[in-house]
């Protein structure tokens, strides 16, 4: 029988193409947080549960002796210097006050929302290492005596956490800025280099490094996603009305 006049069709065909128009414009409306999921989850997890099962299994992986064997061979005074430098603004002279004073920053200027975030991101960041390493436990490599020992265990590296949850953090609060590509291209080559650093000195195996960053991926992302579930929420975005306050934490 056929349909009244003025019904709108509701055939196969039909119900395909308007279920295909809202996928479409699901997708559109949140592209940028599949994105973040995807990258910032779904991958770094599964590096990081490939890393953690082959350290459980073995005391090293593969690539790792070979990778620190290299670094000790192209080891020069200079590049002791350089790479000393990196492990040390990586962590205790330059991620960990830079952070405290990124988060300390949002709130005075009363950026309450990107201050949460960059609180927890790098507040769990750092905590969430300390628990990983007492339940891995895995000893530091033993191949040389390097020139900056350390004592506690390795896997993952808290160097490689705090830097790529510093950068993470500093790249989601400028991505809506026009600071959005030299803060990138600075955290492009501080990221790398710390990791570096730690193989270079041979207080970590290139796996710690890895796992590191897969983690702090995981965490911050992870965060952003919560603190920012609505576009409107996003870093540094203004309301139409001129109002300055977005920024204040608002209620879940």
């Amino acid at each position: 029988m056929a349909e009244p006049p003025g019904r709108p069709d509701r055939g196969p065909v039909r119900l395909l193409r308007d279920a295909a128009r809202a996928g479409i414009a699901l997708l559109r409306r949140h592209a940028w947080a599949l994105t973040l999921l995807f990258l910032g989850l779904l991958g770094p997890l599964w590096v990081f549960a490939e890393l953690a099962d082959e350290v459980h299994e073995a005391e090293t992986i593969p690539f790792d002796e070979p990778v620190l064997l290299f670094a000790q061979a192209v080891a020069r005074d200079g590049f002791d210097r350089v790479f000393l430098f990196f492990s040390k603004i990586g962590y205790a002279w330059g991620v960990v006050p830079a952070s405290a004073g990124l988060v300390l920053a949002l709130l005075v200027l009363r950026r309450f929302r990107e201050g949460v975030f960059a609180g927890v991101a790098l507040g769990g960041s750092g905590l969430l290492n300390v628990l990983a390493k007492r339940g891995f436990a895995r000893e530091r490599p033993t191949l040389w005596e390097s020139i900056a020992p350390e004592s506690t265990y390795s896997f993952p590296s808290g160097h490689a956490m705090g830097s790529a949850s510093l950068a993470l953090v500093l790249v989601l609060l400028a991505w809506p800025t026009r600071w959005r590509w030299p803060v990138l291209a600075a955290m492009a080559v501080f990221v790398p280099m710390v990791g570096l650093s730690r193989v270079y000195l041979g207080v970590h195996y290139p796996s710690d490094i890895l796992a590191g960053w897969m983690a702090s991926s995981l965490w911050v992302v992870g965060v952003y996603l919560w603190v920012y579930r609505g576009a409107r929420h996003r870093p540094w975005r203004r309301r139409s009305t001129g109002n300055m306050n977005d920024g204040k934490l608002s209620p879940p």
